[in-house]
């Protein structure tokens, strides 16, 4: 239970250190969006990977090459979303959620709160991290497709562009 054997151990060390480089090195070549926090999709793609990673360290069935291939097969697979959502517009309807204003010109939206199973008192609190101290003085609160709150003061509102399609 507690030690097998030194050959498994250098298993771990070498297999390891092997997938945890060409993990890296993959990433690399896959670029930024492989690590990005844009989509469901994209979360589900970090998980697996790093579940791979693990399988491949502690699993002696699981040899390195299954593994580069599985992190392959996941990169490639995210690259063809990635691609996808970003040349076909149903792509991306699919893949990626989309904001939600769940605050308009001080007024708490509370079907759209309920809808993405929130709080107001989270709300409460984005608008508090954000340094404003009123709802009153905020024009809008997106929910991200990322999950993350933006805050758009009234006085930072300018002529809205940056909130279409979602408020125009």
């Amino acid at each position: 239970m507690w030690f097998d054997s030194w050959g498994d151990l250098l298993r771990v060390v070498l297999v390891g250190a092997a997938a945890y480089a060409t993990l890296v090195a993959l990433l690399r070549v896959t670029g930024k969006r492989s690590l990005a926090k844009l989509s469901a999709f994209d979360l589900v793609v970090t998980v697996a990977l790093g579940s791979t990673l693990a399988t491949i360290l502690l699993s002696a069935d699981v040899s390195w090459t299954e593994g580069a291939t599985a992190f392959v097969v996941l990169l490639l697979l995210q690259l063809a979303v990635s691609w996808t959502a970003t040349r076909v517009r149903a792509g991306r309807w699919v893949v990626t959620a989309h904001p939600t204003t769940v605050l308009r010109d001080g007024v708490v939206d509370h079907d759209a709160l309920t809808a993405q199973r929130l709080t107001e008192a989270e709300l409460r609190q984005a608008v508090r991290s954000s340094g404003v101290g009123g709802l009153d003085q905020v024009a809008r609160v997106v929910l991200e497709t990322d999950g993350t709150l933006s805050v758009i003061t009234s006085q930072q509102l300018g002529d809205g562009s940056a909130l279409e399609p979602e408020d125009r």
